[in-house]
């Protein structure tokens, strides 16, 4: 199962969240931006859990 990759931060409605951005997600893929979970003291404000950093896409090897 493949995670959700938002491109918005849910509090500053930023749209610099590209899947290769940097970003925090907690367990229920709620997205923010550094900066927003920083602020908030990496707390997601929906469900109290962690925000720690969203992973990213591995590169793409086009063999053809």
């Amino acid at each position: 199962m493949a995670l959700e990759m938002r491109d918005r931060c849910e509090r500053c409605e930023t749209t610099e969240l590209p899947p290769d951005a940097a970003a925090r997600i907690c367990v229920y893929e709620c997205t923010y931006c550094v900066a927003c979970s920083e602020a908030m003291h990496h707390i997601c404000p929906n469900c109290g859990g962690e925000l720690v950093p969203r992973p990213r896409p591995a590169a793409r090897t086009d063999t053809a």
